[in-house]
């Protein structure tokens, strides 16, 4: 290290990689997440690697009729072109989650669980209409949760309280606007 990393040589670019995340282990581990109803409509999808539309269109109604057709004693892991697919059903929605080989699926379900618990936190028992009518706010706490594939943050109040601050910083503004008139 000494003097060399100090003054920014090549053991300092060395340490710097050293504190990052390792990018090859944790991130790109998901590659999809998607809310379905009963009925089979998407209310909620997110992407963590690029796919056309077209092809984007088919792998959900191929996934989403695997996942539904199944049974409640079925396993809730199925492979599905080179994916595999972690499912769970809450009420009336189904939360599925596309991954690679490389993670643990019953990690997958832990993540599902906690998303769940997270929007039932925020949305007071979650149902398909909570997250058709605040779609933007379903998108952001998953947003706080996953980044780049990666499962970044699990703790409810840590998710929820960007969003209660910007809720906050919202409501004070419209109220300081009322004021100022």
């Amino acid at each position: 290290g000494g003097a060399a990393g100090a003054a920014g040589g090549p053991s300092a670019h060395k340490n710097r990689e050293r504190r990052s995340w390792p990018a090859n282990h944790l991130c790109s581990m998901l590659k999809f997440v998607l809310m379905v109803n009963k009925q089979g409509q998407t209310r909620l999808s997110s992407y963590y690697e690029w796919i056309p539309m077209q092809e984007r269109c088919a792998l959900e109604a191929e996934i989403i009729r695997k996942c539904l057709s199944r049974n409640e004693t079925q396993c809730s892991f199925v492979e599905y072109r080179g994916y595999k697919v972690i499912y769970r059903r809450y009420a009336s929605l189904f939360f599925i989650v596309g991954m690679k080989d490389n993670m643990n699926e019953l990690g997958v379900l832990e993540f599902i669980h906690a998303l769940v618990e997270t929007l039932d936190k925020y949305f007071e028992s979650v149902c398909e209409l909570d997250i058709m009518f605040n779609l933007e706010k379903a998108h952001f706490i998953l947003e706080e949760m996953v980044q780049n594939g990666c499962i970044f943050e699990t703790n409810k109040a840590n998710i929820l309280k960007p969003i209660m601050l910007m809720e906050k910083a919202s409501d004070d503004s419209v109220f300081s606007s009322k004021i100022g008139r």
